[in-house]
């Protein structure tokens, strides 16, 4: 089997070492049982019609049963016999060890479980691919060296061109995409996941019947704001032109879409710099991957050869999406800030110790003095405030990026780093 490396191995190898059972949540089609396999040493799919019925019935009646082989231990689409659950909790407690089961499944389906699995049970979230795991950006640059020994940059050259990163959007993470040949084929395993999304998962997710129409228009609005502070209550008017919805119905649609991992907005980063109020804490909007927002908009990478303003917010959305995925390996996370003033940075990097990252998302190289200006504005406001707020004085950012299509990537005069996405690794 041809596999590609992701980043999430190491982190479920630390899951199994630390925990007696992992769950691993994420959109469908990411690639979770394929991971998982590569850990278990013995399985169960529950889709495979020769076994499914003598399996349920097994799982219904006798779920230690099923229990029984060689550790880890995999259960694919255990949703579909939720009794497992149990019977997997009480035997992490019996046996007391780690490492004996690996849970994965379709996000499409919601299982209440009489308990928790807390200190049992972990979960392990997983992205579709970023570009590194899916070998098109050259990792030349590793994010955790940079924050550890930015003085052992070196400039760096991207081997992606603009219509590679055009096309790395509409096609997206997709480990489907990647094994299809045609690049056509590739295209469509986007296509078919947004159109299940919203005709079938939406409903499925929770047994509520959904109109997939409102549903794909909820989803296209969402894609048309996407990397953007639009409040719900532009995209609820949005959608009331065209249907007659309540607010609960609306928002039963957002919560469902982020059941299915779909929806994946951005929180805000609120330092005190100037002041609490005039910190905007608006989410910024978000999907898991843009190539669901492109099938969404029914866009293919042709037409962005002029709409570099559309293009530009995807870029970011694919951004944000690698990011998340390579600040996993050192327990980071990702926010944004903007303030009432108009200063915004796009993305926050932060790292578990405290460091953090200020960091802009330019497709071209003529953004980049206009992102470096924002960086240092906010590092010039943060020391201003400092001089004020002795008692509660805010760190100064480790690094200052910017994340381009370009193909250079090099240091600037003013401490800025500007990298190549198609540059970078964990």
């Amino acid at each position: 089997m041809d596999y590609k490396k992701r980043i999430i191995d190491d982190l479920l190898d630390l899951k199994l070492e630390s925990f007696g059972a992992t769950l691993i949540t994420g959109p469908k089609g990411c690639g979770k049982t394929t991971s998982a396999k590569m850990k278990a040493k013995s399985y169960i799919e529950f889709q495979d019609e020769d076994q499914r019925e003598n399996l349920l019935a097994i799982a219904n009646v006798a779920p230690s049963k099923l229990l029984i082989g060689e550790k880890p231990r995999l259960f694919d689409e255990w949703q579909d016999a939720p009794k497992l659950w149990g019977a997997i909790r009480k035997s992490v407690d019996d046996l007391g060890e780690n490492g004996l089961y690996i849970l994965t499944g379709s996000s499409s389906k919601d299982i209440s479980t009489p308990h928790t699995g807390t200190l049992r049970i972990s979960q392990l979230k997983m992205y579709p691919m970023s570009l590194y795991e899916s070998q098109e950006s050259n990792g030349s640059v590793s994010l955790i060296n940079l924050f550890n020994q930015p003085q052992n940059f070196k400039e760096c050259i991207s081997d992606l061109n603009i219509d590679d990163l055009i096309f790395a959007i509409c096609r997206g993470g997709w480990p489907k995409a990647l094994i299809n040949q045609t690049r056509r084929s590739q295209l469509e395993v986007a296509k078919d996941l947004s159109h299940q999304t919203y005709t079938i998962d939406v409903s499925n997710i929770d047994g509520v019947k959904r109109n997939p129409r409102l549903a794909q228009a909820i989803l296209q609005s969402y894609s048309r704001n996407i990397c953007t502070l639009a409040t719900t209550k532009t995209i609820f008017g949005d959608i009331n032109a065209n249907f007659s919805v309540s607010v609960p119905t609306f928002d039963s649609y957002i919560q469902a879409f982020e059941k299915l991992y779909i929806i994946e907005d951005i929180d805000a980063w609120c330092p005190a710099i100037r002041s609490k109020s005039s910190i905007r804490s608006t989410k910024k909007r978000n999907l898991i991957d843009p190539s669901i927002a492109v099938a969404a908009m029914g866009l293919s990478p042709e037409y962005f050869n002029t709409d570099f303003k559309t293009l530009g917010f995807l870029f970011e959305s694919l951004c944000l999406r690698d990011l998340k995925i390579y600040s996993s390996s050192f327990d980071g996370s990702v926010s944004y800030y903007h303030d009432r003033y108009g200063l915004e940075v796009d993305c926050v990097l932060h790292l578990n110790d405290g460091r953090y990252a200020l960091i802009e998302f330019k497709l071209g190289t003529h953004e980049i003095e206009d992102g470096a200006r924002h960086l240092n504005k906010i590092e010039e406001l943060i020391k201003e405030h400092n001089k004020e707020e002795k008692q509660c004085p805010i760190r100064l950012p480790d690094l200052k990026i910017i994340i381009t299509g370009a193909k250079y990537g090099y240091k600037r005069d003013d401490g800025v780093f500007v990298i190549p996405i198609g540059c970078i690794k964990n």
